[in-house]
């Protein structure tokens, strides 16, 4: 306090006290933010008592960032603290999100690695009003199609909207930016297009009534509550064309509605069952694999009834559908088209279905017809047996491998369009991918390079985490996958695969065929038992089957069996 006893503090004495600088109290006070309550004959300022607590409402608004006109509204009595704080509040959060739009525009360019010419157009991008974004969508789906009659896909991509939320996290900008990209890119255009065009070819003829859009008669509807069972004579007055045509749109948005609810519980099932094969180590063209054809194809033909010429039954036309479906439908960069549409809009991401995909399409070409599951396919394996012929097969097996030189890692094999190296990389595939499925953690990386700059190091590094695997797990007397494939003869299949393919890295590189002569003969038996009766078609592992000259060896007559030709 001022030593004269009036109560008044000068400005050092208010600094002081409150922790605020001088200069700050100096400026607060010359914008009528703190009036001094009087002056000393010299001219200095004094303060009242209330003016430290005046002072600490001027420095808290001030640091949740209200400005000084408002504060001075406040403190003069023309706004309520209340008032002010939801107007700053507001101001804040718009704020916020703009500062959130630039850090997600920056992180997009980091990712993007885009150029400097590039980081107006992003912003421009960022910024604009849901509106404009649907716009956006919305001509390029009109330009893709333009011209193909298929209202309803053209309706149901219209009605996949990009709308982000008022407070978009960053990676849904970064999505909304690179969705703005994509639809720019000549490829996607050409996607949708083909599924479009793919839809009005197996659209039903116009003006024919289906399952889904047949209207119903107008006296067929009913008052609420009124009985079901009711014997009113029918009249004969006209119906009402409005009434009429409202409810023909109902029902067939009903039957759109339970239409595709059944076709995804399809897609659902084919990605469980496709996923659950590649888990359990059957091959697309094994017996083991007709039984889940079977049953996808069951369960997709009732969502075939609104489509041209439907199929009712399993047989080659109607596996021919579906794979034409399946194939028709893959295509990556549509897939990645919803998957950036559902982070954008927050809705979950569809699940993928690369590996499902790939799976069922090349059964459905190796089965193009239904056919009996003869179980004796998967009896008479001895797991002992099994285990043997693997140790004899992959010895010898091993010995070729550690031949192969770096310079012959490039010569063709007799496998279509494989060199050495691709060869031994698939070989090493099937021993990792077998100690995979024992373990209960299949593997999903068939692409990746599993030979590395050692292939001789990689071959024997797998064949022994095979081994490991078989003996610890209790594969070889386990069963796997829904139709409880033998793991036994997932094993005979590595044996088969490893045999073949060990024949064919011989006639690559110039070394003797008759490989593992203890085993070859009961491998070639249990070739015939697994693949005698699946069909030898343009998805099948190995081509027809080829005459072996007389006096060939068991390795031989495998290599002729599963289509290689070994005169």
């Amino acid at each position: 306090m001022n030593e004269d006893g009036t109560g008044l503090l000068t400005i050092g004495e208010l600094a002081r006290l409150t922790g605020v600088p001088v200069k700050t109290i100096r400026s607060w006070s010359d914008q009528d933010l703190l009036p001094p309550a009087a002056r000393t004959p010299a001219g200095y300022r004094l303060y009242g008592p209330d003016a430290p607590a005046r002072l600490e409402i001027v420095r808290s608004l001030r640091e949740l960032g209200v400005g000084l006109t408002a504060i001075r509204s406040v403190l003069h009595r023309e706004l309520t603290v209340a008032g002010t704080a939801a107007q700053w509040a507001d101001a804040l959060d718009a704020q916020i999100r703009a500062l959130r739009l630039q850090s997600a525009v920056l992180r997009s360019v980091a990712a993007r690695g885009s150029a400097a010419e590039e980081l107006p157009y992003m912003t421009e991008l960022a910024r604009l009003s849901a509106r404009e974004r649907r716009r956006i969508i919305t001509d390029f789906v009109e330009d893709a199609l333009d011209g193909v009659d298929a209202p309803a896909y053209r309706s149901g991509l219209l009605a996949a909207t990009p709308d982000l939320p008022d407070d978009p996290t960053p990676e849904q900008i970064g999505a909304w930016i690179e969705l703005a990209a994509l639809v720019r890119e000549p490829e996607l255009r050409a996607a949708l297009r083909r599924l479009a065009e793919y839809s009005a070819r197996t659209a039903p003829p116009a003006g024919e009534p289906d399952a889904k859009s047949e209207p119903y008669a107008p006296e067929e509807r009913r008052a609420p509550g009124a009985s079901h069972t009711t014997t009113e004579p029918r009249t004969a007055a006209a119906p009402d064309p409005a009434m009429q045509e409202q409810a023909a749109q109902e029902q067939a948005a009903q039957g759109q509605a339970a239409q595709g609810q059944a076709a995804a519980r399809v897609a659902e099932l084919m990605r469980v069952r496709g996923e659950a094969a590649v888990a359990a180590g059957i091959a697309p063209d094994s017996p083991a694999a007709e039984p889940v054809i079977a049953e996808l194809v069951a369960a997709w033909l009732p969502t075939q009834t609104g489509t041209a010429d439907p199929p009712t039954e399993d047989n080659p036309a109607a596996r021919a559908r579906l794979l034409e479906q399946l194939e028709t439908a893959a295509e990556p960069v549509v897939e990645r088209y919803w998957q950036l549409l559902c982070t954008v809009t927050g809705r979950p991401a569809p699940p993928r279905w690369d590996t499902a995909g790939a799976w069922t399409t090349a059964a459905l070409r190796a089965h193009p017809r239904p056919y009996g599951l003869d179980r004796s396919a998967f009896d008479g394996t001895d797991p002992d047996r099994v285990l043997r012929a693997y140790e004899q097969v992959t010895r010898d097996v091993a010995a070729l491998v550690a031949a192969v030189r770096p310079e012959d890692l490039a010569l063709p094999t007799p496998c279509a369009g494989w060199s050495v190296r691709q060869l031994l990389d698939h070989m090493v595939w099937e021993n990792l991918m077998a100690t995979s499925i024992a373990e209960d953690a299949p593997r999903d990386d068939h692409t990746a390079d599993h030979l590395g700059d050692d292939h001789r190091a990689a071959f024997d590094d797998s064949v022994r985490a095979a081994l490991a695997a078989f003996t610890g797990s209790g594969m070889l007397r386990r069963t796997y996958g829904p139709y409880e494939a033998p793991g036994a003869m997932i094993v005979q299949q590595v044996v088969v695969e490893l045999l073949a393919h060990g024949w064919d890295l011989a006639r690559a590189t110039g070394a003797p065929t008759g490989l593992a002569p203890e085993a070859a003969e009961e491998t070639l038996a249990a070739a015939r038992r697994i693949y005698g009766a699946a069909p030898r078609t343009e998805g099948s592992s190995f081509a027809p089957e080829r005459p072996a000259p007389p006096g060939a060896s068991a390795t031989d007559r495998l290599a002729a069996f599963l289509g290689r030709d070994p005169a």
